[in-house]
């Protein structure tokens, strides 16, 4: 009997490099649109309704009325639930946790509601025929059995100023007039560099984007601390809606974007005014209950397939250090 030859090593590497390079790149063109640079393209969202007082307006203010979907992994429905905390406003608005699913590519209920199992039915029962992206946060009307708005960086300004009749800290202004000017700069800046900017370095698909995304998330991290230097938030002496988009980005950073998303230049801790900063942040009354680490290691490591094919999930950090000292108070606060 002929004893088969075993094929040499070298092709063994290539036809296997070769083999899932391709499905790599087709897995991650369904997780991560890109443009024809390799540069991850993050689509619009396409529920935007606002809540408001005005007359003719559908989507009245009210208590007990809006209902909001989140996952705990997500830096976007974060958002949500740190403002939703900060200003008092958890008897008023009611939340459901959705969780991811790799095997069906989705965010699913824990148990089925309004006769959904997923969240894609959801999106379907508001608008039949809906073909867009499934996402969190939502926030939901029941009296109209609707999605109202699924952007939440406007979510979080409606339920900063038009819930103060239902809030418990109705005074908290995290979008004054004054500020806003400086506000929406700050966020323009920090969701491309930063919030945006995490995703478009683990999701570059090719080194030239990577670098691109990477060069410009640490430039934008460096000039945050020189602020922080001499004011104790990125406004000023006042918390703002900037510092709540900022934060749910920080605090997901050593624990994924650091390792899993290649954002290794330094941690956040190793910053010597931001490592204060989010600890400061996560130290306010709410905001650590709003923040879940092993939600975000497990969605994280055990669900983005391409980044992470073994499915392993690291032990760590340890995030004791969220709780130490954050000598921030060396700043006056103004209300």
């Amino acid at each position: 009997m002929t004893k088969r030859k075993a094929l040499p090593p070298n092709i063994i590497i290539k036809l296997g490099k070769f083999v899932w390079t391709t499905m790599w790149q087709i897995m991650m063109s369904k997780l991560a649109p890109r443009n024809s640079s390799g540069e991850y393209i993050r689509p619009s969202s396409q529920f935007r309704n606002w809540i408001n007082q005005d007359a003719e307006n559908a989507y009245q203010p009210a208590t007990e009325r809006y209902h909001l979907y989140v996952g705990m992994s997500c830096p976007w429905a974060h958002r949500t639930l740190v403002v939703r905390a900060l200003k008092g406003l958890e008897k008023a608005i009611s939340v459901s946790v959705v969780s991811p699913s790799p095997v069906e590519g989705g965010w699913i209920f824990n148990e089925p509601e309004k006769g959904c199992r997923s969240l894609a039915e959801l999106y379907q029962l508001a608008k039949p025929g809906y073909t867009g992206r499934n996402t969190v946060p939502v926030l939901w009307d029941k009296q109209t059995n609707t999605i109202v708005n699924n952007e939440s960086a406007e979510i979080i300004i409606m339920l900063n100023s038009e819930f103060n009749e239902f809030a418990d800290k109705p005074n908290l202004d995290l979008y004054p007039a004054e500020l806003q000017e400086k506000i929406d700069c700050w966020n323009d800046k920090v969701y491309h560099a930063v919030n945006n900017g995490v995703y478009r370095c683990g999701f570059a698909q090719t080194q030239a984007a990577y670098n691109q995304a990477y060069e410009k998330l640490f430039a934008t991290l460096d000039e945050i601390d020189s602020v922080l230097e001499t004011s104790r938030y990125l406004c000023g002496n006042q918390l703002t809606l900037a510092d709540v988009r900022l934060f749910t980005t920080l605090f997901r950073f050593d624990i994924a974007y650091y390792g899993l998303f290649k954002c290794n230049r330094r941690r956040i801790q190793d910053y010597q005014n931001l490592g204060g900063y989010l600890r400061d942040l996560y130290q306010l009354p709410g905001v650590a209950e709003t923040c879940n680490q092993e939600a975000v290691k497990h969605d994280y490591y055990g669900n983005l397939f391409p980044l992470n094919p073994g499915g392993i999930i690291p032990q760590g950090p340890e995030l004791t250090n969220l709780l130490e000292p954050h000598d921030r108070a060396k700043f006056p606060v103004s209300i």
